[in-house]
């Protein structure tokens, strides 16, 4: 089936939802459908949408379906030595480039190159009421009001079904290294504070409990002369280790309890939260496990400047999501009914009440 036959089917399912006021659930891989509140509707599987459709390797841009896998995707990239720059998790063998803008996470490079957000171009999708609509394009501009590309991404699906995807790319640094440092959280997170304000070729910073992890990107040169500054030992096969604290594979992600993300100033120590702490991108991202009330936790996040997502586990029928304020929710409201006026799109999955 072509690209655009693929589009009209999907057109045409979501134009008949819109007029029955049918719910939907939008599923790709479906690599990332814990993440979120559970959602009832007739499924719409948008999988096997895939495909690059244009890869300009000296330009930095690829475009692709939004069910093309992202492990092709990535190979693709690798064989003119680019990446991804956000690092994606793809929390299974299924994971789709969708998915990925649709759930905005980004890895472990994230505080050093920026988000999934930064990187897309353009967007091509459909909205509640069935319209094919397309933001942005392949290159890096200014734009006027809202950025609707970037606004999709993280909006898990409740605003449109993504068709297609626009992204900058970067290429491959020259060289990679890992240091490991058996520290203190306290002692860890001082020295990524200050490595965080040297000129140094981080692309890295985590520390597990008991070891800080620091990965260093970039030329020869420039790597040797950071050695001076980063202490510790390297760390042979250094990369095993950031793809599994990036796919959670790491054991301390091997738990049943609720796993929360918070994600906070870096140098935020004052957090009172029981519990194990991962601290990750350079101490501004905390994955924690604890059975500590949401409400709490919550308000903790807020006294920091900072906001909080239940990540994995706990009662699939609470928020997951940081509650919003009077005039957020607002905003947020405004746009949903703006692109999806039913609620049909993915109902419930970031809030309960649309």
């Amino acid at each position: 089936m072509s690209i655009t036959a693929q589009h009209q089917r999907i057109q045409e399912i979501v134009q008949q939802a819109h007029r029955e006021r049918t719910p939907l659930r939008i599923r790709g891989g479906n690599s990332k459908a814990f993440y979120g509140r559970p959602i009832k509707g007739q499924q719409l599987d948008v999988d096997h949408h895939g495909g690059i459709l244009h890869y300009e390797p000296t330009e930095l841009v690829i475009t692709a379906a939004a069910g093309t896998r992202l492990s092709e995707l990535e190979a693709t990239l690798a064989e003119h030595r680019q990446m991804l720059p956000f690092e994606p998790p793809h929390f299974g063998d299924r994971a789709t480039l969708g998915g990925t803008i649709a759930t905005g996470l980004s890895g472990p490079r994230r505080p050093y190159t920026g988000a999934a957000r930064d990187f897309v171009l353009g967007i091509k999708m459909i909205n509640g009421k069935g319209e094919l609509l397309s933001f942005g394009g392949e290159v890096m501009k200014n734009v006027a009001g809202y950025d609707v590309s970037r606004l999709l991404t993280g909006s898990l699906g409740t605003l449109g079904v993504l068709l297609e995807i626009s992204l900058k790319v970067l290429p491959l640094p020259t060289s990679e290294t890992t240091i490991i440092d058996k520290l203190s959280a306290e002692q860890a997170l001082s020295h990524m504070l200050d490595y965080g304000r040297r000129p140094l070729p981080l692309s890295a910073c985590c520390h597990d409990g008991e070891y800080l992890y620091t990965r260093l990107s970039g030329t020869e040169q420039a790597i040797k002369a950071a050695r001076q500054i980063v202490t510790g030992d390297e760390l042979n096969e250094g990369e095993q280790f950031w793809t599994q604290l990036r796919e959670h594979r790491l054991p301390f992600f091997d738990s049943e309890q609720p796993l929360w993300r918070l994600s906070v100033p870096a140098n935020t120590t004052e957090l009172t939260i029981p519990g194990e702490t991962l601290l990750d991108w350079g101490g501004a991202q905390r994955w924690i496990k604890t059975d500590m009330d949401a409400d709490s936790i919550w308000q903790q996040a807020l006294s920091v400047n900072g906001h909080a997502t239940r990540f994995r586990h706990g009662d699939p029928h609470t928020e997951y999501f940081q509650p919003l304020s009077g005039k957020l929710r607002q905003l947020h409201l405004q746009l949903k009914l703006a692109f999806d006026p039913h609620c049909i799109l993915n109902p419930t999955r970031m809030y309960s009440d649309f």
